[in-house]
């Protein structure tokens, strides 16, 4: 499933790790000051900005499940399932890319119509 002989894929898979586990503080001390991420919402720039992506997600993440890793030098792809409180079937993968043991790129894909259809649906409910 992965090589643990990469430095990329060892930077990621600690970084998984992290914020599978809720921690979200180290999940981004793995990540770069200057951190550029493309999701499907759009692009994110910087520390501050990957911190307001990432914090609601980790918050209603319930459960998280590797399916594949893999990695060399500078690049990392990381797969797994996931479980939040909004969806119970949540697929996403990240590759990334690593310098000096940083993230400093994640191209982060998931499915984002789970979680609207999710959201409308709580609103509907309360409305």
């Amino acid at each position: 499933m992965n090589d643990e002989k990469s430095p990329a894929l060892g930077v990621a898979l600690a970084y998984y790790q992290a914020w599978s586990n809720k921690d979200l503080d180290l999940a981004l001390s793995y990540v770069a000051n200057d951190v550029v991420c493309d999701a499907p919402a759009g692009r994110i720039v910087g520390m501050d900005a990957y911190r307001e992506f990432l914090a609601p997600f980790v918050q209603m993440l319930i459960n998280s499940q590797m399916i594949a890793a893999f990695g060399d030098e500078e690049r990392a792809l990381v797969m797994y399932n996931t479980q939040t409180a909004l969806v119970d079937n949540a697929p996403g993968a990240e590759c990334v890319t690593v310098q000096d043991g940083k993230i400093t790129y994640s191209r982060f894909i998931f499915d984002r119509a789970p979680f609207d259809a999710a959201r409308r649906a709580k609103a509907n409910a309360t409305a």
